[in-house]
């Protein structure tokens, strides 16, 4: 097991059994999930959508504060069932009441309601995977990580968050701002279950596990703009404004993908710090090739890492994906964010 934790240290490693192809599971798309329904989320949090730094947990307890916060949404690839059970996600949950769609409509929950939780994760992993897809894969690429995921929400009570290969499943936990509520935090969890989808097993090293931490958080940024639009009220490059609020001083951030810090003379040792060596490049990738280009030469260069690659290693492989997918000028462009970073 991978303790995936979103602002701590990794705990273990085990390897999963699982396609490369990420298409493990037997729940795929087109094999009756077909249905959809109306739900409440937030989008992706309220720090984000309002521009708020004094918002507050109190114990889960809604007010009128959060109310401008709160969307109205469309769940796709449900199995009928009117469960949080889908394509690519099924949603458990032992605390509150389970999540149950009545006429295609789950009802209008809020913060103070567990099912409201429920609701964000099923959303957010399946925008999460339609985010991949449109960029190509699993239709002029091949699929990542197209396989249905199991979601525990709040069955862990420390502010922390994981992903378990050998289960193939993410926990969120219900410390602090419950995980759940901040579709940041739940998408860098689901980073790391594309990379084992990808590579079964990735991240044994220090290095592979930074590698892993700076996925997740490159890849929380980039959904949330493609889903919700770029943020004009809190910084783009911030994860998890809401999340964090519990833990830090405004304006509230976990980490950020446009730090400073450069290879090797900021390694700590520590894979969410040196993760943010990694994710600065991976953005830089991003901002000089744009969304589609950046993310699909970030993701399906994944593909041709080992699960205890270096920093340098998989920046080569990045950089010769560059340029088999978009040639010479890319290339460049992905080596200079590299080289920025003293990784190459």
């Amino acid at each position: 097991m991978r303790l995936s934790k979103i602002r701590g240290a990794t705990v273990a490693v085990a390897v999963a059994v699982a396609a490369v192809t990420g298409t493990a599971g037997g729940a795929q798309a087109g094999g009756g999930f077909g249905h959809s329904a109306t739900g409440t989320v937030f989008h992706p949090n309220p720090v984000q959508q309002l521009g708020l730094q004094n918002l507050a947990d109190d114990k889960d307890a809604d007010s009128a504060a959060f109310a401008a916060a709160y969307r109205r949404v469309v769940l796709t690839d449900l199995d009928g069932s009117g469960t949080l059970t889908g394509a690519y996600v099924a949603v458990k949950s032992k605390t509150g009441q389970r999540a149950l769609a009545v006429n295609g409509a789950y009802a209008d929950w809020h913060r103070d309601k567990d099912q409201f939780e429920q609701v964000m994760g099923y959303y957010w992993v399946t925008t999460a995977q339609h985010y991949l897809q449109h960029l190509g894969f699993g239709s002029t690429l091949r699929p990542v990580n197209q396989r249905q995921i199991e979601l525990r929400i709040d069955q862990y009570g420390g502010d922390n968050s994981f992903f378990r290969e050998d289960k193939a499943n993410i926990t969120l936990g219900k410390g602090g701002v419950d995980d759940a509520e901040d579709a940041e935090v739940i998408i860098h969890e689901y980073g790391h279950s594309v990379q084992d989808g990808q590579v079964p097993g990735f991240g044994t090293t220090l290095e592979s596990g930074a590698i892993g931490e700076g996925f997740g958080d490159y890849l929380s940024v980039v959904v949330t703009d493609w889903a919700t639009g770029v943020p004009t009220a809190t910084a783009e490059a911030c994860v998890a404004d809401w999340d964090s609020a519990s833990y830090t001083a405004a304006p509230h951030c976990l980490r950020r993908l446009d730090g400073n810090k450069v290879y090797p003379a900021d390694v700590r040792g520590e894979v969410h710090a040196d993760g943010e060596i990694w994710s600065r490049a991976l953005w830089d990738v991003h901002n000089a090739l744009g969304d589609v280009k950046g993310s699909t030469v970030v993701i399906e260069a994944q593909f041709d890492f080992a699960v205890d690659t270096t920093f340098h290693d998989a920046a080569l492989k990045t950089v010769a994906t560059a340029q088999r997918l978009y040639g010479n000028a890319a290339a460049a462009q992905v080596r200079a964010a590299f080289t920025a970073r003293g990784i190459l």
